[in-house]
């Protein structure tokens, strides 16, 4: 068997080079996926940062710990407290203490037509150019964080030009490539919580990475932020718990637990979870999109060998033997395209890790391991695929008859056998009960990511199942119109689409699934951020909304004095913060909330209020949503607040789910000490709408904060604002795209190459070389339209259980179709086709057409 399936190779060289090509980049896009994967399992664990240098780190416990029936159970607190000053005194008798405060500090660079070179360490005079007080907007102002001086040592930061500030308004800088150009002498304003100021730059640190800093003299940094954020204490670390006791809510960290204290520890661990997840689906992808493109593949090479199977059979040979054949033929073609891939993925693994950590969907410091599992595992599951796809095409090989398999030549029927047809109705039952089941039980499960990004592919291994039974009916619709134009092109296009069904279902069954991928995973989103957009479009009814811009940052107290005190104008001031609540005694939920006051809260905003009212909530009251185990209007719940605080809250009023963004609202009281990050501005009717847009962009100008519009902040966060999510979406579609096209391409050079005894009757019966050339593009063109429209099929109904999911969570959107990308990739699929059909058709009419009439297959 193994030396007739190599003779085979050898001779039908063509059908194999398009497995062996479509199998091998499979296999090096799992390889390439797999290593990227594996690296974010074995990353290295980032050491401290911020107190790298410090031998012992006193601040407040920056978790919730709640004893429940199994176990302790943890959650990080939205807004830890402060070291208290009773509690710094105390450690201060056990040795010298640096107190940490950590405060926005954000600098405007001076404007200046060119640099002046510098002329030593010492302070030099302030450049010319515009002041840096008339910055209008405030948006050319650096995002940094402040601190004492004193504190620098523990990073630690080395001063690499100028001097230590010795005096209030003089301030150290940190210095980056891309940064603002700062140097020693320049004169700069900087915004804090405590004013906006301008202060001289008398020295300049190497920033570290982690953050971009400006260093005061102690003294003024305890003016502008009196709370002391975290202690350095040069003492031992035993003696510092002895001394705080074991009930002081402090958390004493040494060694790597120092990490804690660094400005968001769990970043790195969430990007890693992001990348995983993004590495996880694209590779889930491409495995997916392999196995169905080599069984295609497969499938059709089998079905193009009838004749030669029958012969066999008249010879001799028994239906083990040609199952034999065929299977060692796809051990071989799977080996060494497996080989191949590995090798190809290997080398392509450093290029997709630089390109991932280029486009920001991966950390800076994100990089490959030495792990080589991924490695054998795409080699074998390139190998299982290639076999796997070929069983059943092996099957029907060696159970078809002699007379059968030469009876059959001619025409394709008996296309669906009955195995075939229940393995389609079982995955399409599945592939509709699933969703309905879900939108009957939880409509919000499928929104999420997971959801929308497997549960297409059902479907399309339904549809493509189904495919040899489709194409006719598809076909001869999309054949109807050039049918009955002049000429008999388009008429023998529809018979010979509807007589060679094999071969227009293997050329329809990737662009199937590049169209049904495409459509469902970009339009999902697409349709998912529009009903966010239209979320927030009915839940603001502000006339200005302010915003701090930057996660996490507050607003400027100064302008949150001045809006309080704008005429004509209700203005509700509001705060993010966090509840927690402990589930069955199991497991601590976390929710983001807004602490607002619920006198102004209905004036800038109609909420999807489905039980309750909003004018009930006070400091004893919260405002849920359905997502909660507890939704009774009137029930009390208990719930640990942002700082930890555990208080027992009555229910107010219920929002609905939506998309998942209506979040919990408390009173200021319960904000856990969260600073004011959003301004909702209500112009009172009969005021003079110019007179308060005039007043908050005069004390927005005067405080470095931009005021919007409800039609600009609606526009800064409506639709296609997460670059990260398109890009990732890029990739993995860009995976699918290029198996696809692989598969696409060597399908059409298969089929086309099988039918030069056709072209030659065309030849022959007085057709011109120009017209078979274009009955063969007109072919392969429609075998892509089928595709598309089965592809098209199978998004619409994805799109509609997703515009379904999204009506029953109470959020009245309309569904997205991303006609733009479907275009573009139903475009490409048509070119490459024509492409693939013509380049070998145009080679096989060089031969005289009675050569090819004559000839054997």
């Amino acid at each position: 068997m193994l030396m007739l399936a190599l003779s085979g190779m050898r001779t039908r060289w063509i059908t194999f080079v398009g497995s062996f090509v479509a199998l091998a980049l499979g296999v090096g896009l799992i390889a390439a996926t797999g290593l990227a994967l594996a690296a974010t399992f074995d990353a290295p664990e980032r050491g401290p940062e911020r107190f790298a240098a410090a031998p012992v780190v006193v601040r407040a416990a920056d978790h919730l710990r709640v004893d429940t029936p199994t176990g302790t159970r943890s959650k990080p607190l939205d807004h830890p407290g402060p070291v208290g000053p009773g509690t710094a005194d105390r450690l201060a008798a056990l040795g010298r203490t640096v107190a940490d405060r950590t405060f926005p500090a954000d600098v405007t660079a001076p404007r200046t037509d060119t640099e002046e070179p510098p002329t030593g360490p010492a302070v030099k005079k302030p450049r010319t150019g515009a002041d840096p007080r008339k910055s209008r907007t405030g948006q050319d102002a650096e995002a940094r964080v402040g601190h004492p001086w004193e504190v620098a040592t523990a990073a630690p930061y080395r001063l690499t030009s100028g001097r230590a500030p010795a005096a209030p308004g003089e301030v150290v800088v940190t210095t980056r490539p891309g940064g603002a150009p700062l140097r020693t002498g320049d004169r700069v304003l900087v915004r804090t919580p405590a004013g906006n100021a301008p202060r001289t730059v008398v020295g300049t640190v190497a920033g570290r990475g982690f953050e971009d800093a400006v260093f005061f003299t102690d003294d003024e940094a305890a003016r502008i932020s009196p709370d002391i954020d975290a202690l350095v204490v040069h003492a031992d670390a035993t003696a510092v718990r002895r001394a705080l006791g074991p009930d002081s809510g402090m958390d004493v960290l040494t060694g790597h637990d120092r990490r804690r204290a660094d400005p968001d520890p769990d970043r790195d661990a969430r990007a890693l979870v992001s990348v995983n997840a993004l590495l996880g689906t694209a590779a889930g992808i491409t495995l997916f999109v392999s196995a169905a493109v080599v069984a295609s593949t497969f499938s059709f090479a089998v079905a193009q060998r009838r004749r030669e199977f029958g012969l066999l059979r008249t010879a001799g040979a028994t239906p083990g033997q040609i199952r034999r054949t065929v299977c060692a033929e796809a051990v071989l073609v799977g080996v060494l395209a497996s080989a191949a891939g590995v090798w190809l993925g290997a080398g392509a693994a450093p290029l997709l890790v630089g390109r991932m950590t280029e486009a920001g969907l991966a950390p800076p410091w994100f990089a490959l391991g030495d792990a080589s599992w991924p490695l054998h595992t795409a080699f074998w599951t390139g190998v299982f695929v290639a076999t796997a796809g070929a069983l059943v095409s092996c099957h029907r090989a060696g159970r078809t008859a002699p007379t059968e398999a030469l009876r059959e030549a001619a025409v394709d029927s008996r296309v669906m056998p009955a195995s075939r047809w229940a393995a389609a109705v079982l995955v399409l039952l599945a592939g509709l009960g699933l969703p309905a089941l879900a939108l009957a039980v939880d409509p919000g499960d499928l929104l999420g990511r997971k959801s929308y990004i497997t549960r297409p592919m059902l479907l399309v291994v339904g549809f493509a199942l189904l495919a040899p039974v489709l194409v006719r009916p598809v076909g001869r619709l999309l054949t109807w119109l050039p049918a009955r134009l002049p000429g008999a092109t388009g008429v023998l296009v529809r018979e010979n689409t509807a007589a060679g069904v094999r071969r227009t279902a293997a050329v329809a069954a990737p662009v199937l699934i590049t169209v049904a991928l495409a459509a469902t995973l970009t339009g999902t989103v697409a349709t998912l951020e529009e009903a966010r957009a239209t979320e927030a479009r009915t839940a603001t009814t502000a006339d200005f909304v302010v915003t701090s811009g930057r996660e996490g940052r507050p607003l400027a107290p100064a302008f949150v004095e001045r809006a309080r005190a704008v005429e004509g104008a209700v203005v509700s001031v509001s705060r993010s913060t966090a509840v927690t609540v402990l589930e069955e005694d199991t497991a601590l939920v976390t929710s983001e909330a807004r602490a607002v006051d619920p006198a102004r809260l209905a004036a800038v905003s109609e909420l999807p209020v489905t039980a309750g009212r909003l004018s009930d909530l006070d400091d004893d009251a919260i405002v849920v949503n359905e997502e909660w185990l507890t939704t009774r209007v009137g029930d009390r719940v208990t719930v640990w607040l942002g700082d930890g605080r555990k208080a027992s809250l009555r229910i107010a009023a219920v929002l609905a789910t939506g998309t998942g963004d209506n979040g919990v609202y408390v009173t200021r009281r319960n904000a856990g000490g969260a600073g004011v990050d959003r301004i909702d501005v209500k112009v009172a009717e009969g005021a003079d709408r110019r007179a308060v847009a005039a007043t908050l962009h005069t004390a927005g100008a005067a405080t470095g904060t931009r005021v919007t519009t409800r039609a600009e902040w609606l526009a800064a966060n409506g639709p296609g604002t997460n670059d990260q999510t398109r890009t990732g979406l890029r990739m993995i579609l860009g995976i699918a795209l290029l198996c696809t096209a692989t598969a696409l391409a060597n399908t059409l050079v298969m089929a086309t190459s099988d039918r030069v005894r056709d072209l030659a009757v065309l030849r022959l019966a007085g057709a011109t070389a120009p017209q078979v050339l274009r009955l063969v593009a007109a072919e392969a063109v429609v075998a892509v339209g089928v595709g598309a429209v089965l592809g098209g099929v199978v998004a619409a109904v994805n799109l509609l259980v997703v515009w379904g999911a999204l009506m029953l969570l109470g959020v009245m959107s309309a569904v997205v179709v991303p006609w733009g990308t479907l275009g573009l990739v139903v475009a490409a699929a048509v070119l490459l086709a024509a492409v693939s059909a013509v380049l070998p058709a145009s080679l096989a009419l060089r031969t005289r057409p009675v050569e090819l009439a004559g000839a054997r297959e």
